[in-house]
């Protein structure tokens, strides 16, 4: 049986900082192998490990989903002193065959990236029972229940986003002006409606406390086939006219959970030229697309960064371990960004309630997803 344990180094600290700091492009190479990726090529390399990672779509500057999971391997690299490969995915046709292709290369670590890749890494690690594997937002308990057991060679990083939205929700609820939020997503899979659900949660929580009436467009946990999608995560244009509209229905503050297609969103913000607001997902906007910061009301933050290098780092000491991580609010796998640009105008009140409500989940206290 598949010993499922926590992955180590993400620090209660980190999540003590966020809580502290939030209260205060298209590919043309589809097949083509990158390396060195923000600077890990001026690395002198000082160690043979070797770690590969296959994106799903979006490419490694989605400014997102990718980027934040690349960026925790290219840290591990610069800091261990190996050069970092890459193939990123143009359809999911790509998964078996870029995943085959670092098989074949010898790669000490394989880390696929995203829930769809899923079916593609369990293929490649029982066909490869010596070869270790990484994949982000996939747990092979939860969607295949005994199968999972066979899998002694994948660390199975996954985040508890929903605990992170409900804080973000709240937030939302607290500043909409017009009384209505949105919400739309990429693909209806869990790891995007898991962000969703814990939004919804949020809001209900605040109406519950506070005898509002906020409404959340986009979505509903009671109804998931009628929820708000772009059917890929690519497709800016799909992201804008959507953004469009939520907004022409009164949401004045929107969040996309769709990786770069959330860029079509800020488009249509900026084109509407009103006071809408974005939250961003998956890593700080103000630091990803910082040319937008003053968009973004804050942030849901995966931190996939920390998992992936932390992940790399141990089977580069020879300490992997497969299993189960879930990175939490308690453990710093989640948060919500500062508010940034919006620090001023979020009442003291509601910076202090985020500190609380995050004491209360960690706590086990409150439920983070939707009651119906």
């Amino acid at each position: 049986m598949l010993q499922r344990q926590r992955l180590k180094g993400l620090s209660m600290a980190l999540a003590l900082a966020l809580v502290v700091a939030a209260c205060g492009g298209d590919d043309d190479d589809d097949d083509a192998t990158s390396t060195g990726g923000d600077g890990g090529g001026d690395t002198e390399e000082t160690t043979d490990f070797t770690a590969c990672q296959v994106t799903d779509t979006g490419g490694v500057d989605d400014r997102s989903f990718n980027e934040t999971a690349y960026k925790g391997l290219t840290d591990a690299a610069d800091e261990l002193g190996f050069e970092p490969s890459v193939l990123e995915s143009q359809s999911e046709s790509d998964y078996d065959a870029h995943i085959t292709t670092f098989v074949d290369q010898g790669c000490d670590l394989i880390i696929t990236i995203g829930f769809l890749l899923g079916g593609a890494t369990a293929t490649a690690a029982e066909a490869n029972p010596d070869q270790n594997f990484a994949i982000v937002d996939y747990d092979f308990s939860a969607e295949a229940g005994d199968a999972a057991d066979e899998f002694d060679n994948v660390a199975e990083l996954t985040f508890s986003t929903d605990q992170a939205a409900f804080l973000a929700g709240y937030v939302a609820a607290a500043m909409s002006e017009s009384g209505k939020v949105g919400t739309f997503g990429g693909i209806n899979i869990p790891t995007v409606t898991i962000f969703m659900n814990g939004f919804q949660a949020g809001i209900e929580y605040y109406n519950e406390e506070n005898d509002g009436n906020v409404e959340l467009l986009g979505w509903d946990a009671a109804d998931p086939d009628g929820g708000l999608f772009t059917g890929d995560f690519e497709d800016q244009a799909k992201g804008r006219s959507t953004t469009e509209q939520l907004l022409d229905q009164g949401a004045d503050i929107i969040m996309p959970v769709a990786g770069p297609v959330g860029l079509g969103s800020i488009e249509a913000v900026d084109a509407a030229g009103g006071d809408a607001k974005l939250i961003w997902v998956d890593t700080d906007g103000c630091v990803s697309v910082e040319e937008s910061c003053g968009l973004f009301l804050t942030s849901v933050m995966k931190n996939m960064d920390v998992a992936v290098h932390d992940t790399t780092v141990a089977a580069a000491e020879g300490d992997f371990q497969a299993g189960l991580y879930t990175g939490t609010l308690e453990n710093g796998g989640v948060g919500i960004a500062p508010f940034h640009d919006f620090d001023d105008s979020v009442p003291q009140e509601v910076k202090d309630k985020v500190a609380e409500l995050q004491e209360q989940i960690i706590a086990g206290d409150l439920e983070t997803t939707p009651a119906g």
